[in-house]
């Protein structure tokens, strides 16, 4: 912000009356006319008006004043204030110049389609404009809503970005607002893309292993299947053998003794 200096008239008469340097120096210095410099040297401008100092202001220092007495195209620069002090905002929609008005309603288009969680008040103290505007505006039924293009309203020169930072960080505070969810595609940090990266390819591996132990654990059941199936089996085919030979045994017996009682019987 620049600095400006304070009551310049009564510091060109102190300028005048304790040091030597020229109208033209002072009259730089104090922002004020040649002429008029000159009429305050000759008594004819500012009669009554007490000199200030500005070195006890804060404002010149004694080593710039001998640089510009010792070189007379030397100019004398003010000193930065030690204290900045804020300018307090007027309360109220913002002004805007009569060349920069037929540009508001592109303006108010893109913070709507760029910023929606702004409310209508946040773009009011943003642009200047009105809420019948604004309504206008996102309904599609201003007079030249066929013509709007979105303009960024910091490059048009409506607000600062600092502002426009300010009020989408109070509208996202955590006020209760339900922001919508924005369509489309949407670019990811480097970080969350990373992050994101990385949990699949964890999701992958435990996927892998996973199927891996699900296989291990089939091939091994079907290995136990088979062994017991085998077994089964084994005992199956020896119980058969042994059936079958205890049955031809039988039927021998019974063979013989059928012959023993023919040979009683014929005798």
């Amino acid at each position: 912000m620049a600095t400006k200096l304070l009551m310049p008239k009564a510091t060109a008469v102190w300028l005048i009356d304790n040091t030597s340097l020229t109208f033209e120096q002072i009259a730089d210095f104090c922002s004020l006319h040649l002429l008029e410099v000159q009429g305050i040297a000759d008594g004819d401008v500012a009669g009554k008006v007490k000199g200030v100092n500005p070195i006890n202001n804060g404002q010149l220092s004694r080593d710039e004043i001998k640089k510009a007495e010792a070189d007379s195209s030397y100019r004398m620069k003010l000193l930065e204030p030690k204290t900045l002090v804020a300018t307090k905002r007027r309360k109220g929609p913002r002004y805007t110049p009569i060349s920069r008005r037929n540009e508001r309603p592109g303006a108010i288009k893109w913070l709507i389609r760029n910023h929606p969680e702004l409310p209508d008040a946040a773009i009011i103290r943003l642009i200047g404009t009105t809420k019948t505007t604004i309504e206008a505006v996102r309904n599609g039924t201003h007079w030249n809503s066929a013509n709007l293009t979105m303009m960024d309203p910091v490059t048009l020169g409506l607000c600062t970005q600092v502002d426009l930072d300010m009020e989408v960080k109070k509208s996202t505070s955590g006020k209760g607002k339900n922001v919508p969810p924005l369509s489309g595609t949407i670019l990811l940090s480097a970080e969350e893309a990373l992050s994101k990266s990385a949990y699949r390819l964890e999701d992958i591996m435990n996927m892998r292993t996973g199927e891996n132990l699900h296989k291990n654990t089939e091939q091994e059941t079907n290995k136990e299947i088979g062994g017991v199936s085998k077994g089964a089996l084994g005992q199956g085919k020896a119980g058969s053998k042994s059936g079958t030979d205890s049955e031809e045994l039988d039927a021998e017996s019974v063979f013989a003794s059928l012959k023993s009682l023919k040979k009683d019987n014929n005798e």
